[in-house]
């Protein structure tokens, strides 16, 4: 029987160290078949999916989000993944990408992606105003990107590993783990994180023979893992014909002006998410460009 994918919300030795361990196979596996990505796009937007649904995991409200957007200036272009607190979706700019592996045989998501742009996070709390936090990449291999932006935007250590297991338009495995010491957390308890880190750093292939929860007792063993929640994961795009209306109008009077010109036959408005698309026909745009005129 297949598991479905989900997030263990952890604590070890008794609430010093947090932590998340995510499987997302299936997740991943439907993010490929939607956006009909190249080995190497499916791993680099995998891994963002992850890295972006263990951020949406520690939202305080059902409501809020937080948006992800990785540019490197890498062929592979911008990465976007949006995350609530039990789904996760997203897109990528060259889906089809192809690259040549790296000497050891492995993707090359990093030369994909970039090193030459930013990581930027924005947090919806339903507030007035998003949160907001930009930090250079380090290697657009993303998982230590996703854990410089922890240390630089909000000040926590964190050891992140994120992993997707390709074979050809196959996704095998994918899952990611972040801990996160807290303050006033012993010296030799970061110490043993540290030398257990390359333990976690091929998630992908060890979750190919081992479920999550056994993992997580031979990595975490002596550091007294305690599980305190387990929450579903899935691809699920929140996109509606309402939602792409709002979008239009939010083109405002002139831009919606030259689509109704130019698309005489109405237009067609695909979502980047789950590439479902919404047909406006002539009476829609001027609808719609009416209410942007009330604006």
């Amino acid at each position: 029987m297949e598991h479905k994918d989900s997030m263990l919300h952890i604590t070890l030795m008794d609430g010093m160290v947090r932590g998340l361990l995510l499987t997302a196979t299936q997740t991943v596996a439907e993010a490929a078949a939607i956006h009909v990505t190249s080995p190497v796009a499916t791993a680099a937007l995998g891994r963002t999916l992850m890295g972006t649904a263990m951020l949406g995991a520690m939202l305080k409200s059902d409501e809020a989000s937080v948006t992800v957007t990785i540019d490197g200036g890498g062929p592979l272009g911008r990465i976007v993944c949006v995350a609530g607190r039990e789904s996760v979706r997203g897109c990528v700019d060259t889906p089809n990408l192809e690259m040549p592996l790296k000497p050891n045989g492995k993707l090359d998501v990093g030369r994909a992606v970039g090193s030459a742009g930013r990581m930027s996070v924005v947090k919806d709390m339903g507030m007035k105003s998003p949160y907001v936090g930009q930090v250079p990449l380090l290697s657009g291999e993303i998982a230590e990107d996703f854990a410089n932006y922890y240390v630089v935007s909000e000040q926590t250590p964190t050891l992140q590993s994120l992993g997707v297991l390709v074979s050809g338009e196959t996704v095998l495995s994918a899952g990611g783990v972040l801990l996160q010491p807290m303050p006033g957390c012993p010296e030799d308890v970061i110490a043993q994180l540290e030398l257990r880190s390359p333990m976690m750093a091929d998630i992908s292939r060890e979750l190919c023979y081992e479920p999550m929860r056994e993992l997580m007792a031979k990595w975490l063993d002596g550091l007294r893992p305690v599980v305190l929640e387990e929450t579903p994961l899935a691809y699920r795009c929140g996109c509606s014909r309402a939602r792409m209306e709002k979008a239009l109008i939010a083109l405002g009077r002139d831009e919606l002006s030259h689509m109704f010109q130019d698309e005489q036959e109405g237009a067609e408005l695909p979502c980047h998410f789950c590439k479902k698309t919404e047909r406006f026909s002539q009476q829609d745009l001027i609808r719609l460009l009416n209410q942007a005129q009330e604006r």
